[in-house]
């Protein structure tokens, strides 16, 4: 075939290839939102529970989000078809031997880029956007935050029953596993800021602490929750002229007389009251903490994923690659293994590059996968030199005349 010929085949492939990924980006447009919720999923796992959500930044974003996934996808299902055109195209020029590996290339290349997706969804993208929108010690102290506030709930409902001896040693647990488990950390919060947002939750915390009480204690303690109602009430105005010691002040107060109205269990009282304040200091410092706030848009969380998941596919056909280069006698296996370190510092730096996290996990999660392809690469190229080896020995064999 001359020049032109070759390059009429090659449009009359790409052509092909063109409309198998028009026709099926078609398709996958009428399921373009469902995949869309679908690839985003491990965005929105790695987000706060209250804030798993996206947001576009113009009217017609959505829209164009919904029609790159439609394409992707057609490109992602046409897989196979662009296989078989690769191989048609290079077939020509193949022994009759060798072109009967047609349909174990397509299938295995199929499978490898499914695989390398699979790869990257379920392993790659969830352990990256952890390490991206997480800090360590947010997340931890969010996670004590989280279980101090369950104990502090059961604490309130056993005093809504009148089980106060029970609420309080629920509370001193609960009080007593927090503080252990801030123990040694700093913090290093605004002080004004921090300190209203403690305030302001402490203040929430007497407030449930005054309903429960109210619940549990019935009628006879009305005189003096009316006492301890009034001291709250003197703490919000203070808070509310940024008198933050006076409105500390009357919280404590009105915590010392909510102990009054069952005397014989001060002790525990005291303790929900702990509670409480500890619960509104902890709340603080995790605000302090997350200063930053990740705002994603449709848009770029889909291409990142999108190009994560599309690099990963083609990692895991990097060996059906080599293969078919040592078949057209384009690549030998033992220029291969010597230019062996380059390939592996080449290799790193490309993991550097497509991963988008500074962390080592996430790296040798995409290096790891790309030098394990290229090793099975040069066993493929070495085994096909070698079966050709002995294919050409064995019709070099003449019989004895």
């Amino acid at each position: 075939m001359s020049l032109s010929e070759h390059l009429t085949e090659l449009r009359s492939r790409l052509v092909k290839c063109s409309l198998a990924v028009l026709v099926l980006g078609a398709v996958s447009l009428i399921f373009a939102k469902p995949i869309f919720g679908v690839l985003m999923r491990p965005v929105l796992d790695a987000l706060p529970p209250e804030g798993r959500s996206l947001v576009y930044t113009s009217g017609i974003e959505e829209i164009n989000v919904l029609m790159k996934v439609g394409v992707y996808c057609g490109i992602f299902l046409t897989t196979p078809v662009i296989l078989w055109q690769i191989w048609g195209f290079v077939a020509p020029g193949l022994y009759p031997e060798e072109r009967k590996y047609a349909s174990p290339f397509v299938v295995l290349g199929s499978v490898a880029f499914i695989v390398g997706s699979m790869f990257c969804y379920f392993l790659v993208l969830p352990s990256m956007f952890k390490f991206l929108l997480n800090e360590e010690e947010t997340l931890a102290l969010e996670q004590r935050m989280d279980t101090a506030r369950m104990g502090s709930e059961d604490a309130l409902r056993f005093l809504r029953i009148g089980e106060v001896e029970r609420a309080g040693h629920v509370a001193k647990e609960t009080s007593a596993a927090l503080t252990a488990a801030g123990e040694g950390q700093v913090q290093d919060p605004q002080v004004a800021s921090a300190k209203s947002v403690e305030l302001t939750a402490r203040l929430k915390g007497l407030g449930d602490l005054l309903d429960a009480a109210a619940d549990g204690m019935g009628v006879p303690a009305r005189g003096v929750l009316r006492q301890a109602v009034e001291k709250r009430v003197e703490a919000v105005t203070a808070f509310g002229k940024q008198d933050y010691v006076a409105s500390e002040a009357a919280m404590d107060q009105s915590a010392s007389l909510l102990a009054g109205v069952a005397p014989t269990r001060a002790e525990e009282m005291s303790g929900l009251w702990r509670l409480q304040k500890e619960l509104a200091k902890g709340h603080a410092e995790a605000e302090a903490a997350r200063w930053t706030r990740p705002m994603l848009t449709m848009n770029e969380q889909l291409s990142l994923v999108l190009l994560l998941i599309l690099a990963f596919g083609v990692i895991f056909e990097l060996p059906l690659v080599m293969a078919l280069l040592g078949i057209v006698g384009v690549v030998q296996s033992r220029w291969l293994i010597r230019y062996q370190r380059h390939a592996f510092v080449v290799c790193l730096i490309a993991a550097a590059v497509l991963t988008p996290t500074g962390d080592v996990v996430n790296l040798s999660l995409m290096a790891g996968p790309m030098l394990l392809c290229y090793e099975l690469g040069v066993l493929a190229v070495w085994l096909i030199e070698k079966r050709r080896a002995k294919a050409e020995a064995s019709t070099d064999i003449t019989p004895a005349a």
